[in-house]
């Protein structure tokens, strides 16, 4: 087990971040632990790059170009969720005047 895959991806992440226990993920189906997985990875995608602005990553990029994948990736996913709660933004420019 100390190479299991399981036990990098789904065991410490479910331990460390939401703070089971080796009995509660044991007791957890497969299916709800990787959705617990699934649902963490998604919440730290959506508040991975709060504060930021995007003049802040512009900076950033200069030295770290992998930090704008990283911020496209934040903006989708906060997309995202913002359409499934209604929360969507109607967008601005020009494409918008009639």
């Amino acid at each position: 087990m100390l190479e299991s895959p399981d036990a990098v991806l789904i065991y410490m992440p479910l331990m460390k971040e939401l703070g089971m226990s080796w009995n509660e993920i044991k007791r957890t189906s497969r299916h709800e632990l990787r959705a617990l997985c699934t649902a963490l990875y998604e919440y730290k995608a959506y508040h991975s790059m709060d504060g930021y602005t995007a003049e802040d990553i512009s900076g950033m990029a200069k030295n770290k170009p992998q930090v704008r994948q990283q911020y496209n990736t934040y903006l989708q996913t906060r997309r995202k969720y913002d359409i499934m709660i209604g929360n969507e933004k109607k967008p601005t420019g020009f494409g918008n005047i009639k």
